[in-house]
C-alpha cells in the first residue's frame, strides 16, 4: 500500500514519515518503526499497531477507535485530542505520552505503563486499567465512571 508516496506495511521503517490526515483505516502496521512520524488528524480506526515503535510520534486529533496497540512503545507520543475509543493498549508503554483531552472511553489499558501520565480532561468511561501502573499519574479532571481500576475494583 502506498500513501503520500510512502510504502506502508508491517515491520516497515516509517520513522519520521509525514502521514498527517492520511486514511489508514484497518491498515496493518504491526511491528513498524513509526518513531517521530506525524499522524495528526489521520484516520487509523481499526489499524493494527501491535508491537509498533511509536516513540515521539504525533497522533494529535487522530481517529484510532478500535485500533490495536498492544505492546506498542508509545514513549513520549502525542495523543492530545485523539479519539482512542475502544482502543486496545494492553501492555503498551505510555510513559511520558500526552493524552490531554483524549477520548479513551472503553479503551483497554490493562497492564499499561501510565507512570507520569496526565489524564486531565480525558474521557475514560468504561476503560480497563486493571494492573496498570499509575505511579505519579495526574488524575484530576478525568472521567472515571465505570472504570476498572488497577486493583480490579470498578469506580462509581
Amino acid at each position: 500500500m502506498i500513501v503520500n508516496g510512502i510504502e506502508i506495511g508491517p515491520n516497515k521503517d516509517l520513522s519520521r514519515a509525514n502521514l498527517a490526515g492520511a486514511d489508514l483505516r484497518r491498515t496493518n502496521l504491526q511491528g513498524a518503526d513509526l518513531s517521530g512520524a506525524n499522524f495528526k488528524g489521520a484516520n487509523l480506526a481499526g489499524a493494527n499497531l501491535v508491537d509498533a515503535i511509536l516513540v515521539g510520534a504525533n497522533f494529535a486529533e487522530a481517529k484510532l477507535w478500535g485500533a490495536g496497540l498492544c505492546g506498542a512503545d508509545c514513549f513520549q507520543a502525542n495523543f492530545s485530542k485523539a479519539n482512542l475509543e475502544g482502543c486496545n493498549l494492553k501492555e503498551a508503554n505510555l510513559d511520558g505520552a500526552n493524552f490531554e483531552n483524549a477520548n479513551l472511553e472503553g479503551a483497554n489499558l490493562e497492564e499499561a505503563n501510565l507512570s507520569g501520565f496526565d489524564l486531565w480532561g480525558d474521557n475514560l468511561i468504561g476503560a480497563n486499567l486493571k494492573g496498570a501502573n499509575l505511579a505519579n499519574a495526574k488524575l484530576d479532571g478525568a472521567n472515571f465512571a465505570g472504570v476498572i481500576m488497577p486493583d480490579g475494583s470498578v469506580h462509581d
